[in-house]
């Protein structure tokens, strides 16, 4: 079994960002010469996430709508007694996830027509960052 780990660090302009790494992901896939297993992506901070969907904007700016109805900024939470600000983004991070695997055949991510990988970030313009981790044969 091959392995072949990449470490993709972000330094957000915004607190919230929505990014698309699929090419990230695809050119780490090269690199390892795999070409059946799987990609595990996975954001390495607390306050950001990794998921799967479409690459539309509408759609992105209705999750952050989304999440900023369930977990809104600028509320009191219990978290900031501890000196930090951001409990939001610890929420957003739960409703989100931190992690996907995505399917490899024939040395290709098995996604379907419109799936592309996003990194999101709830907490940024900071040094952050996200591992790329691809096992298979």
């Amino acid at each position: 079994m091959k392995s072949h780990t990449e470490y993709i660090w972000f330094n957000t302009k915004k607190p919230r960002e929505y990014i698309n790494v699929t090419n990230q992901v695809e050119k780490a896939l090269e690199k390892s010469g795999v070409k059946e297993g799987i990609a595990l992506v996975s954001a390495m901070h607390i306050t950001a996430s990794v998921y799967v969907n479409d690459a539309e904007s509408g759609l992105i700016a209705d999750i952050d709508e989304w999440l900023e109805k369930l977990a809104p900024s600028g509320r009191d939470y219990r978290h900031h007694r501890t000196g930090e600000s951001n409990g939001d983004a610890h929420l957003k991070n739960l409703l989100m996830h931190h992690q996907v695997i995505v399917p490899i055949t024939s040395g290709k991510l098995d996604l379907g027509p419109w799936q592309q990988i996003y990194y999101a970030e709830f907490d940024g313009q900071r040094k952050k960052r996200m591992i790329i981790k691809i096992m298979g044969e």
